[in-house]
């Protein structure tokens, strides 16, 4: 059986968790020239129920059938019925191309910092916007479940200020100081999206999802401001899985403290980060890979991105077209590994033209791993 030939019926005890950078925002429905940039393009495509794209993304998640996805870049879109529900019934819960439908009943959303103005800081300040976008709102997050999402003991890390991290990375001018002047540096959040901490319950056990997207490494100068913040999105769940409920931590309801321990998590997202190749900062995500309470000791892969770049010694574990890996489903340790792999059919394959570019699709990959979770049972939905 192929990477693609997911079969979920051998492990029918498992929970299949998910990260999809689907690259639904507003850059992949218009031409680049336009001058309006706005979430309302997404809705559009949304509402007319035809965008080829989208209906490749719903494909491939139709295909893979998490049982828990996050979806990275689809914009954030206040009203859920102008957004991810229709997404939903448009496009999930109609078959594609053969592919049987699939609901999520349960879902969680929630602003951003992408594209969101700096009070007071207008177009002459070097600081403009918490995290870069045309918009607000612009390469957004969703989290989907089959299982009951815990609303209430949702925590969000919007607002978290980076000045706020010890020891943290905040990029220094050549002189020492900081590259960010006083009164930037007393409003620059640290996320450039947002961090989430998302309890999902499933049948006795609860499960938490720790979503993020952290900004790349890249676009910034010789003072590294991408990279260094980069370094510091992923390090802020180093920190908060170890428990410290005396942590530097504070959420966006003023709640202090990492995750409660024991707590078994997984960490999704886009994190824009790769042990081996491409510009983030040194050890930025080995912080998570090579953590004690981490399993990453099977990688997904897939035999497309093998041959995508067959010279890479990498390439067979790389999550991007551009080839890196850099979207991660990241269990807790006491979490078992059935079975993983990143959705990339091979060129020989049928389903090939779902990822043939990013505006077939995404120019990034659907990465999913099978987790045995105690207390769950065939007979618990």
């Amino acid at each position: 059986m192929s990477d693609q030939e997911i079969d979920k019926q051998k492990y029918d005890h498992a929970v299949r968790v998910a990260t999809f950078n689907v690259s639904m925002e507003a850059s992949n429905y218009q031409a680049e020239d336009d001058v309006i940039y706005a979430n309302t393009i997404l809705i559009d495509a949304l509402k007319k129920g035809d965008s080829q794209q989208i209906k490749n993304i719903a494909e491939i998640i139709q295909s893979v059938r998490p049982d828990i996805i996050l979806l990275n870049e689809f914009d954030y879109i206040e009203d859920p019925s102008d957004g991810i529900t229709i997404f939903q019934r448009k496009y999930l819960q109609v078959s594609q191309n053969g592919q049987p439908p699939i609901d999520y009943p349960f879902f969680y959303h929630a602003p951003v910092n992408t594209g969101v103005e700096i009070p007071g800081h207008n177009s002459d300040s070097r600081l403009t916007h918490y995290g870069f976008g045309r918009y607000a709102g612009q390469y957004g997050m969703v989290l989907l479940s089959k299982y009951p999402i815990e609303t209430e003991k949702v925590r969000t890390f919007q607002t978290f200020l980076w000045q706020d991290m010890p020891g943290n990375l905040m990029p220094k001018g050549a002189d020492g100081e900081g590259w960010y002047s006083e009164s930037e540096a007393k409003v620059m959040r640290l996320s450039s999206k947002s961090h989430w901490d998302v309890p999902i319950s499933i049948c006795e056990t609860q499960l938490n999802i720790l979503a993020s997207h952290p900004t790349p490494p890249v676009f910034d100068g010789d003072e590294d401001r991408n990279g260094r913040r980069n370094h510091d999105e992923i390090r802020f769940w180093r920190d908060y899985i170890e428990g410290r409920q005396d942590s530097y931590h504070y959420d966006d309801n003023g709640e202090v403290g990492g995750i409660k321990s024991p707590q078994s998590f997984v960490i999704l997202g886009d994190l824009n980060a790769s042990p081996v190749e491409g510009d983030s900062y040194p050890g930025a995500i080995e912080q998570l890979i090579l953590h004690d309470t981490i399993n990453d000791s099977i990688v997904p892969g897939s035999e497309g991105g093998k041959l995508n770049q067959p010279s890479n010694p990498y390439a067979i574990n790389h999550t991007a077209e551009w080839g890196m890996r850099v979207d991660y489903v990241l269990p807790s340790a006491d979490l078992k590994v059935s079975a993983n792999g990143v959705f990339w059919p091979a060129k020989h394959e049928q389903n090939k033209h779902l990822v043939e570019d990013r505006k077939a699709s995404s120019d990034h990959r659907l990465v999913w791993v099978d987790l045995k979770v105690s207390h769950y049972s065939e007979h618990c939905q």
